[in-house]
């Protein structure tokens, strides 16, 4: 059976909230019975947005990232709900019944997320649904996926199978997958989150100015032993992604025809711009 998924793009978040807010247009002061009773104008952030920046000054890169109830296939508020007050339909959705989880506020802590909240004056556990009162009318994907003018954003009904193949292909990964929760939510370009980078310019005294070193061969090494490589671009700078936070010592290596060779060495605690590297000329690389 197809079953809904949710694919975020954090590349493509430019952080405009349209998802929080037609979240909260939607379900702000409406009820819909057997589905959700109506969100509180203040405090709740059934989709929520968390921000991050990545190195320092000039390179900078700041991330925001969609988060929300991940429709867990192995939910923790399912197991932890008494009188089957939390479950998942047959399409993958899950859904706090706002009648029988009435009072039930050890919900709250029991997803690992924070995605479901305590409306103190209805007593009651919330979350986002996956807007099903709506596709259940035969809307072909949740407003927050409508409202997002990047595409940051992709709702999909697929078979498991075509899931998995999915997931593969694109490369795509799942919140604090260590919980093995079997989320439904998934995130493509994550690292923006959850790896590092090691950053830098070079550059050289040609003529009489110093200048940007366009096409220097940069190695990032560990332990003298080459992870990858690189060239500089037209400002002379390069990066190294994708690496681990707390990882350690690494050596930049940069090299240019007609210069000589430089190395500097990186303690890498989160990402970092290692500065100006700068050659000098006259000895072969």
């Amino acid at each position: 059976m197809k079953k809904w998924a949710m694919v975020v793009d954090v590349a493509k978040c430019e952080n405009c909230n349209n998802c929080f807010l037609s979240c909260k247009d939607e379900h702000v002061g409406n009820e819909f019975p057997g589905y959700a009773a109506a969100q509180p104008i203040h405090g709740h952030r059934w989709i929520d947005i968390y921000r991050t920046e990545r190195g320092q000054v000039p390179m900078v890169e700041p991330a925001a990232m969609p988060a929300m109830c991940n429709q867990c296939d192995n939910a923790p508020c399912i197991k932890a709900a008494k009188d089957s007050a939390v479950y998942k339909r047959p399409d993958g959705i899950v859904i706090i019944d706002p009648d029988k989880a009435q009072g039930q506020r050890e919900l709250v802590e029991s997803c690992p997320y924070g995605s479901i909240w305590w409306n103190e004056e209805k007593q009651l556990p919330q979350k986002w649904i996956f807007d099903a009162h709506l596709l259940d009318k035969g809307w072909k994907e949740p407003r927050c996926v409508q409202g997002w003018p990047t595409g940051a954003l992709q709702s999909i009904k697929v078979e498991d199978s075509q899931l998995s193949n999915l997931v593969e292909e694109e490369q795509l990964e799942v919140l604090s997958p260590e919980h093995g929760t079997g989320p439904r939510v998934f995130y493509k370009n994550l690292h923006l989150f959850t790896k590092c980078f090691v950053g830098g310019s070079v550059a050289a005294e040609i003529g009489d100015y110093e200048e940007c070193v366009e096409g220097a061969s940069v190695a990032l090494l560990k332990d003298q032993r080459v992870l990858s490589s690189d060239k500089t671009d037209h400002f002379g700078n390069f990066k190294f992604d994708m690496l681990e936070p707390d990882s350690g010592k690494y050596q930049v290596k940069v090299e240019r025809t007609g210069f000589s060779a430089q190395q500097v060495e990186v303690e890498l605690v989160e990402s970092v711009y290692v500065g100006t590297i700068r050659l000098e000329a006259g000895v072969e690389a």
